[in-house]
């Protein structure tokens, strides 16, 4: 039996099981390893932040927006750590110190400041009259009050944001919690709330997503092959949506590619769907480029329709990460190798 890059798709009695199954083969879930990415903040920073926010607080006995300040002037990892005591993400604090305080902050600038924070996390940081530093007031200020405020009683519908076990009676139960610590089954209780690597995991969402497209890279580079990175949402003549890369380039193109590593199968089927609309543009057009495909993630694992799809699409050129090494040899990307 041919492999998938060798089998003639022109055959109408093709069959097409055996050739799903061996993409099938190769795609594994991505659910247990993800970048570490520049940002990644170990346990031991982390413990920092909160030691100089305990000790600037007092034991969290002086909550002030002034004790708060100079805790992340000395070490800005002790910002993440009092927005982690929140439970908020850097939008969601933006979002309602904007709201308390009525300085702007948009969900751009509180992403920025997480970031920077992360990538310097114990470099002091006096604050001053920046816009940046007015910003991270607000927010502290609006951490401050809500700490104060605690959990407010509600109907059984509805649950609050602080009912958690440091923040159900504002002060008080932090305090308790930062003297005594918590039970383990409590410390899992609230993981499970707020699912393990999440903050991090959305950190680097960008590098989960550029798999694909840094394997296709490494590949192309290493053949030393002409080739055209297009840009999100980028317009490209000849395209009605523009494909992920372009070998050489748009004007006279020889290969296609899209890219997509996902583990949720509607978006796998919206690529796949993709996929079929650049045949179809290249069909209509009488141009004789290679249409290719390069996958990950167990999203592309789950319907065999949307396979047969993405290879009759394709000719067969659908690479995973497992068989990247062959997406020159097995397309005419070979005929702009430098040997």
């Amino acid at each position: 039996m041919p492999s998938r890059f060798e089998a003639d798709y022109r055959d109408v009695g093709l069959a097409f099981d055996p050739l799903i199954d061996e993409v099938f083969s190769e795609l594994e879930s991505s659910f247990l390893r993800m970048p570490r990415g520049a940002g990644f903040i170990e346990y031991a920073i982390f413990e920092q932040g909160y030691q100089e926010l305990k000790r600037a607080t007092d034991a969290f006995v002086n909550v002030t927006p002034e004790s708060v300040a100079g805790a992340v002037a000395s070490s800005p990892m002790a910002f993440i750590v009092f927005r982690t005591i929140l439970g908020f993400t850097p939008p969601e604090l933006a979002y309602l110190s904007a709201e308390m305080t009525g300085t702007a902050i948009d969900q751009g600038a509180a992403r920025a400041i997480d970031r920077s924070i992360r990538l310097a996390p114990l470099v002091p940081r006096p604050m001053g009259a920046s816009a940046t530093d007015r910003r991270m007031r607000a927010m502290i200020e609006t951490g401050v009050k809500i700490l104060q405020q605690g959990c407010d009683p509600l109907v059984g519908t509805i649950l609050h944001r602080l009912d958690k076990v440091d923040t159900r009676e504002g002060l008080r139960s932090l305090q308790h919690v930062a003297n005594l610590g918590v039970p383990y089954a409590v410390v899992l209780y609230e993981r499970f709330l707020g699912r393990p690597f999440a903050s991090h995991r959305d950190s680097v969402s960008e590098l989960v997503g550029e798999v694909v497209e840094s394997a296709i890279k490494d590949v192309l580079t290493a053949a030393r092959v002409t080739f055209r990175e297009t840009k999100r949402a980028e317009r490209i003549p000849g395209f009605d949506q523009a494909p992920d890369f372009i070998v050489p380039d748009e004007f006279s193109p020889v290969a296609v590619i899209e890219a997509k590593l996902t583990e949720d199968d509607g978006t796998a089927r919206d690529k796949v769907a993709r996929v079929q609309r650049l045949r179809t543009l290249r069909d209509e057009t009488g141009r004789d480029y290679d249409v290719i495909a390069c996958i990950a993630g167990r999203g592309f694992r789950v319907r065999r329709e949307d396979m047969r799809r993405l290879l009759r699409a394709t000719d067969g050129r659908v690479f995973t990460l497992g068989t990247m090494q062959l997406l020159v040899e097995f397309t005419r990307i070979r005929e702009y190798r430098i040997r």
